[in-house]
Parts: C-alpha cells; sequence; structure tokens
C-alpha cells in the first residue's frame, strides 16, 4: 500500500507522516527486489487534488510560476468511464436527491463547455478526452469508517463494486455518509490498480450543513448537500482527467488546474445535464498568457 501527498511541503502533508513512511517502505523493497511476484490485487496511490475546505489550509493558488508544467506522465486522452459508488449503511434507505443527481451530474459532464476548461492539457498519451461513459452509481453499504479513510481502503471499496469490470480509463467517484469530522478537507482523488488494471478514483465526505465546503448556490435547484458535492466533484473530475496517476499537470507547489481556482466562482451557473450548478473554474494556462477567465481570478475558466 502507497499513501501519501505530492503537494511537496503542503497539499500533501495533511494526510499523515505514517503515509510518508509507508512510500518509503515500499521503495525499500521494490528496489531489492522483494516484492511479490504477481503484483498485490490492489494497488492505492497518493491523495491529489486536496479540496481544503475554508479557511484549513493556506493559499493553494500561487507557486514560484502561476502557470501548469507538465511532467511526463499521462492524461486521460480516452475520456473517462464513471462509476459513482455511494459507500454507507444509510444510503440504502436514502430518499434525498444526492443519488439522483450526482448520476445527472456525470450523465452530462461529458463534452461539456465546462468539461472542456480542461481540454488544453496533453501528455505522454495525448490530449485530454473529455467524453464521458456514465453508469448508473452503486451501493455499498459496508459502514464507511467516522474518519479520514486511506487511498487503500476507498479503493477496496472501488475494487468490491467494480471488480474485473475495472477498465483502464475508469474514474470511480466514493461518496461516504459520514461528514467530515475534524478532517480540513472536503474531497481528494488517487490512482491504483485492480488485478494489474490502472484505475482512477476519488473520495467524498457527506458535505450536508457543512459550510466549510459549501459552495454557496443559492439557486434552489438542488439541495445543500447534493449542491456541496457538485462544487467539489467537477474539481477532482477536472483533476482525474489532467493527472491522473500524479505526473500529469501541477504548478511548482504542486497545485492542479482545479486546485489554483478552488472557491472561485464565474458570475453565473455552470449547465449541463439539463441543469445548472455552482462549480468553481479551472485554470487555463492559455486564459492566464491572455490575462483573461473570470473576474475573480485572471486564469480561471468555467466554460461560460
Amino acid at each position: 500500500m502507497i499513501e501519501g501527498f505530492r503537494r511537496r511541503s503542503t497539499r500533501r502533508s495533511a494526510v499523515g507522516i505514517g503515509a510518508l513512511a509507508a512510500c518509503v517502505a515500499f521503495a525499500a523493497i521494490a528496489a531489492t527486489g522483494a516484492l511479490a511476484d504477481p503484483p498485490p490485487a490492489l494497488f492505492a496511490g497518493g491523495t491529489n487534488g486536496i479540496v481544503f475546505a475554508h479557511g484549513a489550509h493556506g493559499n493553494p493558488h500561487h507557486g514560484s510560476s502561476p502557470q501548469l508544467t507538465y511532467h511526463g506522465g499521462t492524461v486521460m486522452a480516452n475520456g473517462a468511464d464513471v462509476t459513482p459508488i455511494f459507500w454507507g449503511s444509510s444510503w440504502s434507505t436514502y430518499s434525498g436527491d444526492k443519488m439522483s443527481g450526482i448520476d445527472t451530474f456525470y450523465s452530462g459532464i461529458g463534452g461539456s463547455a465546462y468539461a472542456q476548461t480542461n481540454g488544453e492539457y496533453g501528455g505522454s498519451t495525448g490530449s485530454v478526452s473529455t467524453s464521458v461513459t456514465p453508469h448508473s452509481h452503486l451501493i455499498d453499504t459496508d459502514a464507511a469508517p467516522s474518519g479520514a479513510p486511506s487511498t487503500s481502503q476507498v479503493l477496496a471499496i472501488v475494487a468490491a463494486k467494480i471488480g474485473n469490470s475495472a477498465v483502464a480509463n475508469g474514474y470511480y467517484p466514493v461518496y461516504s455518509d459520514q461528514g467530515r469530522g475534524h478532517a480540513g478537507y472536503c474531497a481528494w482523488h488517487s490512482w491504483g490498480s485492480i488485478n494489474g488494471t490502472p484505475v482512477q478514483f476519488a473520495f467524498f465526505f457527506n458535505l450536508d450543513g457543512d459550510l466549510g465546503c459549501d459552495p454557496g448556490d443559492g439557486s434552489g435547484l438542488h439541495s445543500q448537500g447534493l449542491a456541496a458535492l457538485a462544487n467539489v466533484s467537477g474539481h477532482e473530475y477536472s483533476e482525474a482527467l489532467t493527472d491522473p496517476r500524479g505526473a500529469g499537470w501541477f504548478d511548482s507547489s504542486g497545485a492542479e488546474n482545479a486546485d489554483k481556482c478552488a472557491w472561485t466562482f464565474g458570475r453565473t451557473l455552470v449547465s449541463f445535464g439539463g441543469t445548472s450548478w455552482k462549480i468553481q473554474g479551472n485554470w487555463s494556462n492559455a486564459a492566464y498568457s491572455a490575462g483573461t477567465g473570470y473576474p475573480a481570478r485572471v486564469g480561471c475558466i468555467d466554460g461560460n
């Protein structure tokens, strides 16, 4: 198991020293050739693109250079095959709008003007494709932890529900029924492998009544909890496209394209999937160079 952070001295430090120790230990094993053959059925990477709650972390927008740079890895050039997973015992009796709303969100986001805010970035496998193959949500009624789960715990839930159906362009967002408690963040994304198939996945706390993770959507189109999840879902989806496995696009401080625009919004709601959402924008190198973007932050665009 590898758990850790790539955000140098800032973003990655939030999860804990134990994660770094695990990473060092794994590297030592690999270097000596002692890694089991065949490789483990589940392998989880670090936590990327953490959406810190309002005021829980310093300014994630600025490194020594404002622009994103390419680090030699992949982007999601074949689009995203998306299956949301709802994790926790209470989802079996849930009757609100979050499950249907999240299905609507992913059914509409592919190819949208919002998704195209990620389209300027390329990698070793080609340019980002914003197409989405959506699937209806799945439910895992195992009890979700009350605290912050590890990447390996979340990947195990993905493996339990997806199993041998996992695909290399799979993106599996996992939605807990537990609030974040004392955790200083709302969501993150990661990568790993299931029986040798590379996958991308993400984790989201239940954000009902959570002011620290609330975008302040006053439209009345969605419940507060769904509106909060939609905003951070856009954040993690965008970063999964542009930095799916930790070696794609990020700036000199480790901030990915959505990190650099966290909690900043355009003037209007973003529309796709037959409804509208209050979603933060994403960083565009081209917009920054041109001095454009929405007024709240030059370089950030949301497709409007």
